[in-house]
């Protein structure tokens, strides 16, 4: 009943599960979409069916690469799900692009190309976290963030921020202003690097806004 499991297609599944957890420790971690169960199963599944193509291949005869060639657009429709479109900017393409590397890798466990998997496992987890952090270190990522700015009392202070996001080359995405009981509340999203945030924040200040910002984040889990 067992003929068809062997320890060897055992260890190919536990190591193409293990591979993708890796990955998708990671992506939880950095509180992004597709983390530690979504990678691990892509790794899982990408290696089960590349095992049963050539497995199918050899017990009834036929092109073993037929199975495998569609896990490529399955794992296209998946990487789709997780890019979001939210408040006029693309969030999610790195996860995608995670997620068809992955699958490459479960693939290339079922293959039985071991060690290449395992490298590439450790070089997308090197592009992940050492140039994730690169990119943080020199304001290279870019970030979508959420601003509000108030200042109490009436006057031209929307004029005078939008002044500041201009001299400073910030980009507005989305832009709303309003009087409230404490002032003028001015609520808007820029996409900016780490560098640009601190400096809008300062020049805010100097102008006795009373500013915050946070981060507008896509879904942390699927």
């Amino acid at each position: 009943m067992l003929h068809d499991l062997n320890v060897y297609i055992v260890g190919k599944l536990l190591l193409a599960a293990l591979l993708g957890g890796a990955v998708g420790l990671e992506r939880e971690l950095s509180r992004k979409p597709a983390g530690l169960r979504t990678n691990m199963l892509i790794s899982l599944g990408a290696a089960l069916f590349t095992i049963i193509s050539y497995e199918m291949a050899a017990n009834v005869g036929g092109d073993h690469t037929r199975i495998a060639a569609q896990i490529i657009p399955g794992i296209g429709f998946i990487g789709a799900g997780v890019v979001i479109r939210e408040r006029g900017a693309i969030i999610g393409i790195t996860s995608a692009a995670t997620i068809f590397v992955v699958a490459s890798i479960g693939m290339a466990v079922g293959a039985g190309q071991i060690m290449t998997a395992v490298f590439a496992t450790l070089l997308l987890l090197g592009c992940l976290v050492i140039l994730g952090r690169v990119e943080e270190r020199f304001g290279l990522h870019v970030r979508l963030m959420n601003f509000r700015a108030t200042c109490v009392g009436a006057g031209n202070v929307a004029d005078r921020i939008r002044e500041v996001t201009d001299e400073l080359g910030i980009s507005v995405r989305r832009w709303h202003s309003h009087k409230t009981e404490e002032g003028v509340l001015v609520d808007f999203d820029a996409e900016v690097t780490a560098p640009q945030e601190r400096d809008l924040l300062a020049r805010l200040g100097q102008i006795s806004v009373h500013s915050d910002a946070r981060q507008i984040h896509p879904v942390t889990s699927l």
